[in-house]
């Protein structure tokens, strides 16, 4: 044995005196212990602990109206749009023919659209007229007897809607073209009295002119991104729809547009079904009369107004059913 050696077992028998005088115990690791047994213990297991849900709000936060919006619309599936061209240098313009800043080419190719401009004025009433129940104020359409709104075009339009830009000169990014005047084929008496620039056609969404005189809703361009529109037929989406189905056009895309209606403020609907559960969590228990009750609780008007978008507004007898339990 050399002296290095040597020397190491003297320092080792002199650390082991040492702890022996110390009483220090040895460490042993978690994977050499054991328990009474002489079994290694269990191994634990994480507890994963979910996160309760408040017991509590705030009634402030609550009262806050809820903007709604339509992206989860069952039955109606997104278009994924492409990006826009990158923006051109001067002298890409001067090649093509120092084409106008502001035009833009179609985001997805369509074919003919002069034709599809040429049938949105191109049809004939076929429908019968709606007949309307006076007590319950329903429209009742013979060939679509599960459609029921109870306000007319004409009602929404005068009462105040989509911040009177409903008919706002428009540009669609599918179609390459703006959509403008369309407003002038809307029956006159329907108009009458309405004042067209803050009514229909206002640049900017004035939410005054709503009749609860609050926003709600996504923009006509939303829509079309989402893929709501049916350019083919009406290029403003759903209540341009409206307006010529209750004047008699029929077309390939009313079951669409009905079944969408139904499930909004249908019987079903879950705008309308939201609705009336704010009534019950309100405690109220009859329709609340503009003007009338300044002391009268108010009742969500974010979704009065989007119900009302729809072509509905709750009555006394849809409030009378939901307190006896039949629902609204």
């Amino acid at each position: 044995m050399n002296d290095y050696e040597i020397r190491r077992l003297d320092k080792i028998k002199a650390n082991q005196a040492l702890l022996a005088e110390l009483d220090i115990k040895p460490i042993t690791s978690k994977a050499t212990r054991h328990n009474a047994d002489n079994k290694p213990p269990a191994a634990k297991r994480r507890k994963v602990l979910e996160q309760a849900a408040p017991s509590r709000t705030s009634a402030r936060i609550a009262a806050v109206p809820v903007k709604p919006t339509y992206n989860d619309e069952p039955s109606i599936k997104a278009v994924s749009l492409p990006r826009p061209a990158p923006r051109m240098t001067k002298a890409s313009k001067h090649e093509l023919g120092l084409r106008h800043a502001d035009e833009t080419e179609p985001l997805i190719p369509v074919h003919d659209v002069e034709s599809i401009r040429a049938g949105w004025t191109a049809w004939r009433p076929v429908g019968d007229a709606p007949t309307r129940d006076e007590a319950t104020k329903k429209f009742h359409f013979a060939d679509f007897p599960d459609f029921t709104p109870n306000k007319s075009p004409a009602e929404v339009l005068r009462e105040g809607c989509f911040g009177g830009s409903y008919y706002r000169p428009l540009r669609s990014r599918k179609l390459g073209l703006v959509i403008e005047d369309d407003w002038r084929e809307i029956p006159a008496e329907w108009l009458e009295g309405l004042e067209i620039s803050r009514y229909l056609t206002s640049p900017a969404y004035n939410a005054d002119v709503n009749k609860y005189k609050v926003p709600c809703g996504q923009s006509i361009e939303e829509w079309e991104a989402a893929g709501w529109i049916s350019h083919a037929h009406d290029v403003r989406g759903w209540f341009q729809w409206y307006t010529r189905f209750y004047r008699g056009r029929r077309c390939d895309d009313d079951e669409r547009q009905v079944s969408r209606w139904k499930k909004c403020v249908g019987e079903r609907g879950r705008w309308r079904g939201m609705l009336l559960k704010r009534y019950l969590a309100a405690g109220v228990r009859e329709v609340f009369d503009d003007g009338a009750e300044e002391e009268a609780p108010e009742v969500s008007p974010v979704m009065h107004q989007t119900c009302h978008h729809w072509a509905f507004e709750v009555r006394q007898e849809h409030l009378d059913g939901l307190w006896a339990g039949g629902g609204g």
